[in-house]
């Protein structure tokens, strides 16, 4: 049976950017854009009204700006998971936006063909933020969490196993890698994977990782062993 098409809403406070991206897009089989929006606001209406698969955020917006309409749509408990797009990965937009739920990260000038990619892979609720960049954004942003810190005792309270999957998340390794590297089956990680992230009361992948390194689970050099 054919899976259902991909529902986007695209959120730019440049007209021309939201056309490119839908023309872009909107070419693609398995990609329906439903709605566009000019700034965070109408992002969160058309969200709340639409439920889209994936919201394509804009963080640098008038008026309510990107990371303001993440952190509303996680707080709402909405279905969308939010892919923002920005100019410069270390921008303190990205941060707040990310520390507010954002599940990917894509840069302005990838090609068309990579942000298609990164479309799919957070529809499919996978992580769109490569380690380098996890490291590099929240090194430069984070304040240690202390030891009686909360989100501390949640990873504390991961099994051996988990643990070393939360190790291999933040390595950047897919499913299939992680499978390979343990030798056991896909659907066991899937099993896995979702039990950390039900541990760590983490919406995704993304926001584990993000976790894992503000704790000092894993630290900006090398993932503990």
């Amino acid at each position: 049976m054919t899976e259902p098409p991909i529902r986007l809403v695209i959120a730019d406070d440049d007209a021309l950017v939201r056309g490119g991206l839908a023309t872009i897009l909107g070419l693609e089989a398995d990609i329906e854009v439903v709605g566009q929006a000019a700034d965070g606001r109408e992002a969160v209406a058309a969200c709340r009204e639409l439920a889209p698969d994936v919201v394509l955020m804009d963080v640098r917006m008038p008026g309510t700006d990107g990371v303001a309409a993440t952190r509303e749509i996680v707080a709402a408990g909405l279905p969308t998971r939010v892919l923002v797009v920005t100019t410069f990965e270390n921008d303190d937009y990205v941060y707040g936006a990310l520390h507010a739920g954002a599940s990917g990260l894509v840069l302005k000038r990838v090609a068309p063909e990579e942000l298609i990619h990164a479309v799919r892979i957070v529809a499919r609720g996978e992580s769109m933020v490569f380690p380098p960049m996890v490291r590099a954004i929240v090194g430069r942003n984070h304040v240690p969490a202390p030891a009686d810190d909360p989100r501390v005792r949640l990873v504390e309270s991961l099994t051996e196993r988990e643990a070393e999957i939360l190790r291999m998340l933040a390595e950047g390794l897919s499913n299939a890698e992680i499978a390979e590297r343990l030798v056991v089956a896909v659907h066991t990680v899937k099993t896995h994977v979702a039990h950390v992230l039900g541990k760590l009361r983490a919406r995704d992948r993304t926001q584990a990782v993000i976790l894992a390194y503000e704790t000092g689970f894993v630290t900006p050099g090398e993932p503990r062993r």
